[in-house]
């Protein structure tokens, strides 16, 4: 394939040598000669392991051009992949401004071009930018159309510095964000070969992946050293700690947790945070990330309270009142703390919970309730068809299969459901419905 490479710097000079070593024919630009003088002579123009050799072959082979002419590489090429930086202007937002020129520059050149050309963002760019933004732009210049004489394509790369030609060969996984099919079997053309899943998405789904899994990084990151920093004042080996929590694959490095839902609560996650910050405090040592995840945490109740006094309805039904699915514990339930909230707005609430009878509640989950929400006796109701047919919004809190299609079958046109559960089944509702963030 005949590709062109905006950006020489990691990625783009790691991508060049990577699609030339593989046999297709690469156009590198670059609004510095000095980068172009190096790739030309064989150098590479970042410090990278492996480069040396890797740039020195792929110069030699003759499928390597370099170029400052974004004429020439458009319409030289068939796929753009473009790698210009996007660095963090004075005021934390984007600096788009390379990406912007070149979306004018790679405009004026489509006018010229008869062939369907594909462009492939691979510079980490906030969601929506391709298409709210640069599209826009290549649309005005050019005067064609997206999907019809080219095709926009974002495909987040996951190149780590220091080990970029592995993690090239080597990824995690492909993700293509792109509204056309012609653009995304170009991307399995290049990359399909690769020994990972090779995934499709939105365009602004595949923006928003390459943030998140450099904010998941940063966190993780920052997680590991505040630990480390608490352990140090405690005399505890950090380092120990931390590989024993890496060996749980089935809670700590998995799938778990890491689902859009409502807030966490119960008898351990709460109050182990507040006793790790207090903790942390006594011995003088900052936590700021550990410390705000209860705020976090709280902002998430807010939203749902904020969800249901939008409706601009009196009479409420919850289903659900224990902190999870499947149990009957209601210590620090943000659903208790809602509960709490619309009976204080003046709601009309009735509640429904299959698992929580109150005559039955024992010990610290009977002071919990009786201290927050003493007359929830009188708001608990254990016939969910009359909860639903009193009630004019639903909010679901708890689910399983069964209460799914329950719901799905008795909600009724005119009533509000707000969904703080993830329904399976929510495109099967007669009502009107709201997820909680999603």
């Amino acid at each position: 394939m005949k590709i062109s490479i905006f950006g020489l710097g990691y990625v783009g000079a790691v991508s060049l040598a990577c699609l030339a070593r593989d046999g297709h024919e690469v156009i590198g630009v670059d609004i510095e000669q000095a980068k172009l003088d190096l790739i030309s002579s064989g150098k590479t123009p970042v410090v990278e392991e492996g480069m040396v050799d890797l740039m020195a072959n792929v110069a030699k082979s003759g499928l390597v051009k370099v170029t400052t002419s974004v004429r020439d590489a458009v319409l030289g090429s068939e796929v753009s992949l473009i790698c210009v930086g996007t660095p963090s202007a004075a005021n934390g937002s984007q600096d788009q401004s390379a990406v912007l020129r070149l979306a004018e520059d790679i405009g004026a050149v489509l006018k010229d071009k008869a062939e369907p050309h594909v462009f492939v963002f691979r510079s980490t760019l906030v969601p929506g930018t391709v298409e709210s933004v640069l599209r826009p732009i290549i649309e005005r210049v050019s005067g064609k159309k997206d999907g019809e004489h080219f095709h926009l394509c974002f495909q987040p790369e996951f190149l780590r510095e220091g080990t970029s030609i592995r993690d090239y060969d080597k990824p995690p996984f492909t993700i293509v964000g792109a509204n056309h099919e012609y653009g995304i079997e170009k991307m399995r053309s290049l990359f399909g070969h690769l020994p990972c899943a090779f995934h499709t998405t939105s365009v602004r789904a595949a923006e928003m992946v390459k943030l998140c899994c450099n904010n998941f990084h940063a966190m993780k990151i920052t997680f590991a050293n505040e630990t480390a920093r608490l352990c140090a004042s405690l005399g505890v080996d950090s380092f120990e700690v931390m590989d024993l929590i890496t060996k749980d694959t089935q809670l700590n490095i998995s799938k778990a947790y890491l689902k859009p839902g409502y807030a966490f609560g119960g008898s351990c996650l709460p109050k182990d945070l507040r006793a790790t910050v207090y903790l942390a405090k006594q011995r003088d040592v900052e936590l700021p990330m550990m410390a705000g995840i209860l705020q976090s945490n709280r902002e998430h109740i807010d939203l749902a309270i904020d969800e249901v006094l939008a409706t601009g309805k009196r009479r409420i039904g919850m289903i659900g009142l224990s902190f999870k699915t499947g149990t009957d514990d209601l210590r620090e339930s943000p659903l208790v703390t809602l509960a709490e909230h619309l009976i204080g707005k003046g709601m009309a609430l009735q509640v429904y919970d299959p698992n929580v009878h109150l005559s039955r509640l024992l010990g610290a989950n009977k002071r919990f309730i009786e201290q927050h929400v003493p007359h929830i006796g009188e708001l608990m109701n254990d016939d969910l068809d009359a909860v639903m047919a009193e009630s004019d919004v639903l909010v679901v809190g708890i689910l399983d299969q069964g209460l799914a299609e329950q719901i799905a079958a008795k909600a009724r046109a005119g009533q509000v459901l707000i969904d703080l559960a993830a329904m399976p089944n929510a495109s099967q509702l007669k009502c009107e419905y709201h997820g909680l963030c999603w």
